[in-house]
């Protein structure tokens, strides 16, 4: 929090507000959103494809007309695509171009390809909006005196993935 908050600051330029310009700048928030979007992915399982011919997937016959679906979730934590997979390290993204635009298969929050959500870029210019205008004017604690590893962040499943249950945050003027 301490990281991205000084980012934020550093860029606002004592500003009262943090402006869409300004998020090209704010790579650490953006390796937070991603770094976020990999353990929690918002739909686990993707929208399901069909083949269109017979091929053949890692040793695997796959007829034409089979229906494929992918776990996006199970990517986003597969321990052969990334270190320490259950834990969360924006960092890994720092120096990485990986993306969740669709065109780098280890992280699908939105799908990929031509058939990836169309509304990507407008959902993350406004988390990004939000989250850094957030973190700029607040301070976000755990209340009374709770500390991070004793949040349960365990999820419950639908169409979409939430948590079971509700995070509840202080939040604090900064200025």
């Amino acid at each position: 929090m301490e990281k991205v908050q000084q980012e934020v600051t550093e860029i606002a330029q004592g500003r009262s507000m943090i402006l869409e310009k300004d998020l090209e700048k704010m790579n650490y928030l953006k390796a937070i959103i991603k770094e976020t979007l990999r353990l929690h992915t918002p739909v686990p399982l993707l929208v399901p494809r069909e083949s269109t011919q017979d091929v053949k997937v890692m040793g695997y016959d796959i007829p034409s007309g089979t229906q494929a679906i992918v776990n996006a979730w199970a990517i986003g934590r597969d321990p052969t695509l990334w270190e320490e997979p259950e834990e969360f390290r924006p960092e890994r993204f720092l120096n990485s171009s990986t993306d969740y635009k669709g065109l780098h298969f280890e992280l699908l929050p939105f799908g990929g390809g031509r058939r990836g959500c169309p509304g990507i870029p407008f959902a993350i210019i406004i988390i990004e909006l939000a989250l850094a205008n957030m973190i700029y004017k607040f301070d976000l604690a755990l209340p009374d005196g709770v500390k991070g590893k004793d949040l349960d962040m365990s999820e419950k499943y639908g169409l979409v993935v939430h948590r079971k249950s509700p995070l509840i945050v202080v939040a604090t003027s900064r200025f």
